[in-house]
């Protein structure tokens, strides 16, 4: 009797932590590839070429407001501004893309928010705000984006736009065939691996397996 309660009371808590994966499922994908959809509609928008979605760019924008934690004032601007040097000593290597490769920051906007919003949200009340970014979204010099997003324990989540005038395939090249190296943490665009703007899923997961784990366990006892 009391083993079939105890496996009544893991059977209820393994059916919660399902729910929540479920919950967590609604940002299932990657919502810095639909952030640079976004661009490139407004872009059309306008009669303006496309940008080629570069992994390398997205994943160094990522690096860039991971630097910016901390920063963000109430009008959801960040006030960062990480040395140039960064890109080609830290932020390249971090992500793996190969030196040789790195072309022209063409321009880069940035911004955050007390709360994740939605991509399309994201785009019009968190990253083009005014004249200023919009102008800078249809520069003609422009011929890659790359974008990438983070967000910190009980802080704000960051976006980041980097642009730049490379040629597809051949600048901000990762390393390993594309693959470059797995961020631990945010999303960017191009990205080949699942993105992950927290941690919430991947420890939902971890409990999920270990309660199945002692589910099986408990019903093998009775």
């Amino acid at each position: 009797m009391v083993m079939k309660k105890l496996c009544f009371c893991a059977w209820i808590v393994l059916c919660h932590l399902l729910l929540a994966t479920v919950v967590c499922s609604k940002h299932h994908g990657n919502p810095a590839n639909d952030l640079v959809q976004i661009i490139n509609q407004n872009r059309t928008a306008q009669k303006l070429l496309q940008l080629n979605d570069s992994p390398g760019l997205g994943c160094m924008a990522l690096q860039y407001v991971e630097l910016c934690k901390g920063n963000c004032s109430g009008n959801r601007a960040v006030n960062c501004k990480p040395p140039d040097d960064d890109f080609t000593e830290v932020f390249a290597p971090n992500c793996g893309v190969e030196l040789p490769t790195l072309g022209t920051i063409t321009g880069h906007i940035v911004g955050c928010r007390s709360k994740y919003a939605e991509p399309s949200l994201a785009f019009s009340q968190v990253l083009v705000k005014d004249n200023k970014t919009l102008s800078l979204l249809a520069n003609k010099s422009h011929s890659e984006v790359g974008v990438g997003l983070v967000g910190f324990h009980k802080g704000p989540f960051f976006w980041c736009v980097l642009f730049s005038n490379g040629r597809t395939n051949s600048t901000f090249v990762l390393e390993d065939r594309g693959q470059g190296i797995k961020q631990k943490k945010g999303c960017y665009s191009g990205s080949s691996f699942p993105c992950n703007a927290g941690q919430r899923t991947a420890i939902s997961f971890n409990y999920i397996m270990a309660f199945s784990y002692l589910f099986i366990s408990l019903l093998n006892h009775i």
